[in-house]
């Protein structure tokens, strides 16, 4: 599971699931007048408020955060996990509205009182958690805001070129030696340093070394991230996607083809990205 690709709004989901289940351990509702000896069941104990409103919440949440992180969308009886998801988070919304005129399930009058008992405030809660849950999950792939990663990815480091040596290695001005010592020669034999120059002779200047020039037409490999999950076919262009680009995470591109990149996942494949509108580049 990709936690990078998880959403703002999968954020919110996850902190209503939350919210539900502290709730679930809270009073389902309240008496007035009720002596302070009686203990109030909470949301555990009737069976509709748990299985319509807690368990169904806390799934819908789990269902839609999971289906976030797979790399590839998973279905059940033909519907999305994502859509399963929220199927479950609206019924659990709705269950929880409807407890909410009636908490004691028909019950009308407990202990010795005479007026019908009113919602508590685990039950108030629920219902709170269960229409946020409900309503960001519908509108989380709908608004931008919510589509925008919950994690940002690291910016990668910038590739070196082609041929280049590392700083403070063989052949670098600070390298072994120093910048006075003398340089071994093609044939082992050293080549007097600056120090060892006769007396009155003219220091040779050095030869500037000439960079490779590379057609301008040359695609350079950089890094780049895109800005919703999107699809990566197979090279041979066949219509399934082998992979689903997340947001939050830096993939390399290997190759332009056209208006498409050729790019290669954190695993190793390769695909083309055929949508490579408002790409991010690292």
């Amino acid at each position: 599971m990709n936690i990078r690709s998880l959403t703002r709004g999968d954020g919110v989901v996850i902190g209503a699931a939350v919210l539900l289940f502290i709730a679930s351990f809270l009073d389902l509702y309240s008496i007035d007048g009720i002596p302070d000896s009686y203990d109030l069941p909470n949301l555990w104990a009737s069976g509709p408020v748990l299985l319509g409103v807690v368990l169904a919440g806390l799934i819908g949440a789990a269902l839609v955060v999971v289906s976030r992180g797979l790399p590839t969308p998973r279905k059940v009886a033909g519907l999305d996990l994502g859509q399963l998801g929220v199927a479950f988070t609206v019924f659990a919304a709705w269950s929880a509205l409807g407890n909410i005129f009636d908490p004691a399930g028909g019950a009308n009058n407990v202990g010795d009182t005479s007026d019908g008992p009113d919602a508590g405030i685990g039950l108030i809660l629920a219902l709170i958690a269960t229409l946020i849950m409900a309503a960001v999950a519908v509108a989380t792939p709908l608004v931008p805001a919510l589509k925008a990663a919950l994690v940002g990815a690291p910016r990668p480091a910038a590739p070196q070129p082609y041929g280049a040596q590392p700083q403070g290695g063989y052949g670098y001005p600070g390298g072994p030696g120093g910048p006075g010592a003398p340089q071994p020669s093609f044939g082992g034999q050293p080549q007097p340093g600056p120090q060892q120059q006769p007396y009155g002779a003219q220091p040779q200047q050095p030869q500037q070394a000439q960079a490779p020039q590379q057609p301008a037409g040359d695609f350079s490999p950089f890094w780049f991230a895109v800005p919703v999950p999107r699809p990566l076919f197979a090279e041979d262009g066949s219509p399934t996607p082998i992979a689903e680009l997340a947001p939050g995470t830096w993939y390399l591109a290997v190759e332009q083809r056209g208006a498409t990149l050729v790019a290669q996942t954190q695993d190793g494949r390769r695909g083309v990205l055929q949508d490579t509108s408002g790409i991010q580049r690292g």
